[in-house]
């Protein structure tokens, strides 16, 4: 089935994982960043690129006094175990609905110096967010949940002023807005928002945090110096990583908080995402062989997920489309439901998302 031209996307790229790359910040890349890629991290152009990241960040996210950037290499994925390590004392707890919320949890049960962790589950598509716990010393949970689209509010647990916030905003940092001053650990990897590559961490730190690291570097617990969050503030503040981070990362980083800042910074971002979400969800609730899969007041504005009734072959769809060029619209590969994940970052202009559901719209009248 060949879909028209004229009702395409301008840019048929909508995946959850990896996310639409800006094409002038490749041409940056490949002009002035060429110069910077094969250089030392530890020299003035790489050194000079973090602090433009670092400084850039601060202002995009209006950081609160005493709060600081620091950065790692490794994704989200590093940055739960150094959490653990360097951010729990005793005991965590966590909010589960989803696939990368839940990782966060298991790696925490796994940690054989800390109590087991109080886990608040909800059934994907919901979200949940954990309540005040006696002996729990930090709170986790995922702002946006890539695999469902389930986003969840960020705001610190009533009732337990000591304890820290630490919230995974990978798939929400660029596109949703927060209030730092609601979490103690805002961290994320760049590839979606923010228009950048894998292979790094990036996390707002809050003073209480800072102190929380450099007390449980100084016990005699064992951190493996990758997993030191106290290595990677002391790094970060010297605009560098312990290891050779990966510089196409960085300047895609850059470039990126940089276009945010010029174009309204957050209010920007978040228009545009909320605008592509108030089409797709409104598209969704008025189809009559689709509706959206997580409850309303959870409904993520950066990751959609659609599901189709059943007479429709959801997976035969997305490879009609996909044949067409508009790709990557499958659904996460372990919720096993018949629906379509819709990327909607900062990078999807609003007319792309609607040039999609006419696409969709096109097919599935001339699906059998």
């Amino acid at each position: 089935m060949q879909i028209p031209a004229d009702i395409k996307p301008a840019d048929g790229r909508f995946g959850c994982g990896p996310a639409r790359i800006r094409p002038a910040a490749l041409a940056s890349l490949a002009g002035p960043g060429a110069q910077v890629l094969g250089t030392s991290h530890r020299q003035a152009p790489v050194k000079d690129l973090v602090r433009r990241i670092r400084e850039g960040l601060a202002e995009l996210y209006r950081a609160p006094e005493g709060y600081e950037v620091a950065l790692g290499n490794g994704g989200s994925t590093l940055f739960w175990d150094a959490a653990i390590y360097s951010l729990v004392e005793q005991r965590s707890a966590h909010g589960s609905n989803g696939e990368f919320s839940s990782k966060f949890a298991a790696e925490a049960a796994r940690a054989p110096f800390l109590a087991d962790p109080v886990i608040a589950t909800a059934p994907v598509g919901s979200a949940a967010v954990p309540q005040p716990t006696a002996g729990v010393d930090a709170y986790a949970w995922a702002q946006n949940e890539t695999s469902t689209g389930a986003a969840t509010p960020v705001q610190r647990v009533a009732g337990d002023e000591g304890a820290l916030t630490l919230i995974d905003a990978t798939s929400a940092a660029g596109g949703i807005d927060a209030d730092l001053a609601q979490t103690d650990a805002y961290y994320f990897a760049p590839q979606k928002n923010f228009g950048s590559d894998g292979g790094l961490w990036v996390s707002f730190l809050s003073p209480a945090a800072i102190e929380r690291i450099g007390r449980i570097a100084a016990t005699d617990r064992w951190i493996p110096e990758i997993l030191s969050l106290q290595v990677a503030l002391d790094n970060s503040r010297k605009d560098q990583t312990l290891n050779t981070p990966a510089i196409a990362t960085l300047w895609l980083l850059a470039e990126q908080v940089d276009w945010l800042n010029t174009q309204g910074g957050m209010a920007f971002a978040t228009a545009r995402t909320q605008a592509s979400a108030a089409h797709l969800y409104g598209w969704a609730d008025a189809h009559e062989l689709a509706t959206p899969f997580v409850e309303q007041a959870f409904r993520s504005p950066v990751v959609g997920t659609i599901d189709f009734a059943e007479q429709v072959d959801a997976a035969a769809l997305a490879k009609t489309l996909r044949a067409n060029g508009i790709i990557d619209v499958e659904p996460y590969r372990k919720l096993g439901r018949n629906q379509l994940r819709i990327g909607m970052f900062t990078n999807v202009p609003t007319a792309d998302v609607e040039a999609l559901t006419a696409c969709i719209d096109y097919v599935l009248e001339r699906m059998a």
